[in-house]
């Protein structure tokens, strides 16, 4: 066999090796409820979960609990989801900056749900901010 041809099967196996591990940290968006009927069967992958943090009345965010100075690593929020579920999200790896956590116009939380009635346990946490190109005025 030629250097040419084991060269180009060495290149070919390394792509597929690229391929199988990248497949294997793809995570799929769902609800809360799909979220929490994988974690019942037994799935242990990652999902993202796509919602807006719970607000009142008067449109001010509720249910956050941070506080840097008792414990920087821990922070727990409630998220409704686009199917209006609400659910308490932990993360132990909050982002550093949480100045405009509250501003956030929808939060993507990357986790699995522990079970049940438990809250859904994030490892990571994507903010999208209200955009300053947007007009204002029409």
């Amino acid at each position: 066999m030629k250097k040419s041809h084991i060269f180009g099967l060495v290149i070919i196996a390394v792509m597929i090796s690229i391929l199988v591990v990248t497949a294997g940290d793809a995570s799929q968006y769902v609800d809360f409820t799909e979220a929490y009927s994988l974690a019942e069967d037994g799935n242990t992958s990652k999902v993202h979960v796509i919602g807006e943090l719970q607000k009142d009345k008067n449109g001010n965010v509720i249910g956050i609990d941070y506080n840097p100075a008792k414990d920087p690593n821990y922070l727990a929020f409630t998220l409704v989801d686009d199917k209006n579920v609400v659910k308490k999200v932990v993360c132990y790896s909050p982002p550093a900056s949480m100045r405009d956590f509250e501003k956030s116009e929808k939060v993507v939380v990357i986790g699995r749900a522990k079970g049940e009635g438990q809250e859904f346990l994030a490892s990571e946490i994507l903010m999208k901010c209200p955009s300053k190109y947007e007009e204002t005025e029409l």
